[in-house]
This record gives structure tokens, sequence and C-alpha cells, in this order.
């Protein structure tokens, strides 16, 4: 058992705090902050592995904590802190049994042939998100975010991503009007002028899905470089949809063509 720290002054605990406060923080460290068992276990089954560990010093009673510890053994620092210390940085109902400091992952080169999706300037953490859950599950491994968008690794879209960071490989500030310069195949925004339904698009084979911020929605310099705008028909009286359904939307109906397609 390590030493027990119960002043929110330790070094190891200060730090933490910047971590979780600080994107700009978070991006020069080249760190993460993950909440909880579920995140933290999904990152190990990913391969990545905790620099530290903070633990509760309750948490070891938890069967659930103490396999994870076990398979965590030897590979990272662990830190005991006293009870109530870690719940100051997480902006969870309930504290957290334990809190991880992780490597960013890198992300990998695309595919050949992929469908990818691209964010510009998405800033609601929960809807980035969404957005990667979205991704995950349907079959889309490559996300490129502006350099406008919320940070994709702080605690609140790790959170409301749900381990789907770790079946993906994100392209932080990524200039997408090049990529879409050089991307060889379709090239769809969502637009609420929109000359074309969603529903009228084949969205199989390499499609990049554009997507934009919340208020402004995407930029000129990209709706310039679509090969087709596409609008998500709305037959009841909302004027709009919010981004991460949008995209939710959009890959499933990429998901239910590419089935049709399979099943003839």
């Amino acid at each position: 058992m390590s030493k027990l720290i119960t002043s929110a002054n330790n070094d190891a605990v200060k730090a933490l705090a910047r971590l979780s406060d600080s994107a700009r923080a978070r991006r020069k460290a080249n760190l993460m902050v993950l909440e909880g068992i579920h995140l933290i276990a999904a990152a190990r089954d990913a391969g990545v592995l905790p620099q530290t560990l903070y633990v509760n010093e309750d948490a070891h009673a938890h069967p659930e904590v103490a396999a994870l510890l076990a398979s965590l053994a030897g590979c990272c620092e662990v830190l005991v802190l006293a009870r109530g210390v870690l719940g100051r940085f997480s902006a969870l109902a309930s504290a957290p049994e334990l809190i991880a400091l992780a490597a960013r992952p890198q992300p990998q080169p695309a595919p050949a042939g992929a469908c990818c999706v691209l964010l510009e300037d998405v800033q609601d953490p929960g809807n980035v998100g969404t957005i990667l859950r979205s991704a995950a599950a349907s079959g889309v491994r490559d996300v490129y975010l502006s350099q406008g968008c919320v940070d994709v690794y702080s605690p609140k879209v790790l959170r409301a991503g749900m381990g789907a960071h770790f079946a993906l490989s994100l392209h932080e500030g990524a200039d997408l009007a090049a990529l879409l310069d050089t991307f060889p195949g379709r090239r769809l925004v969502t637009h609420l002028a929109g000359a074309h339904s969603l529903y009228e698009e084949d969205l199989g084979g390499q499609v990049a899905l554009v997507f934009g911020n919340e208020g402004a929605g995407v930029s000129d310099a990209l709706l310039a470089r679509a090969d087709a705008r596409i609008l998500i028909p709305m037959p009841g009286h909302a004027e709009s949809l919010n981004v991460a359904m949008a995209a939710t939307v959009c890959l499933f109906e990429r998901v239910r063509q590419r089935l049709a397609l399979q099943n003839g």
C-alpha cells in the first residue's frame, strides 16, 4: 500500500488539478484524465496504460476496482488519496473510485477506401462525445477535428464518449479544408439549405461526412469544397437537429445502406 495522501497541496494532487482544469496543460503534457473504472478499463483493453493512478483509500474494498488494480499492477505509479480528495477533481455526481493519467493515443494513417467524419468547431463536450460513440458504433474509425473544436480528450468528452475514443483514430487540430482538397472520395456536408435529402444520397464507398459548429454550422470554405450538401428531412416542427443527433442519423443511414447492399 502506498503512503496515504491527505492534502490537496501535494505536488501530485496539484498536477492532477491542473490537468483536470486546463486543455492547454493536457496538450502540453500530452496527457488525458480518465475518470472511473469503465474508462480506465476501456483504455487498458485498447493497450493504453495509465502513467499515474489516483485511488480512493476505500477503493480496494470494491471487487471490481481490486480486479482492475490487479490487472495494472506494476505498470504505473499508484497514489492512494484520502476519502473526499478525488471528488474535487471530478464533475461526476458521486466521486470516482479512481482517476488515471495516461498518454493521449496517436492517430494512425487512414486506410484506403475509408469513410471518415470531419468536425468543424464543434465545441460542446457532450456533442463531441456522442458523435464519437456513434462513429465507433457505426464502424467509422477516423474522426478529424478542427483547431476550434473542444479538446477531444477533455474529461467531459471522455465521459460522454464512454470508451469510444479507444476504438477510433482521432486527428486533432486538422486542416479540414486541406483534407477535403485531397480527399479521393465523395465529400458530403450537412446543411439546412441542402439540395439533396440524406436518404437520396449514396453513402457507400469512400465518403467524408462534414458536420459544423452548433450555432454557425459548416463554414463557407468547407461548403465550397462539398460534392453535395445534404439535409435530413424533418416533417415535424423542429427547425434543426442537434449536431450530434444529425451525425448519428447520417452515420446509421450509411450502416442501413451497406446492410441493404449486403443482403441484396
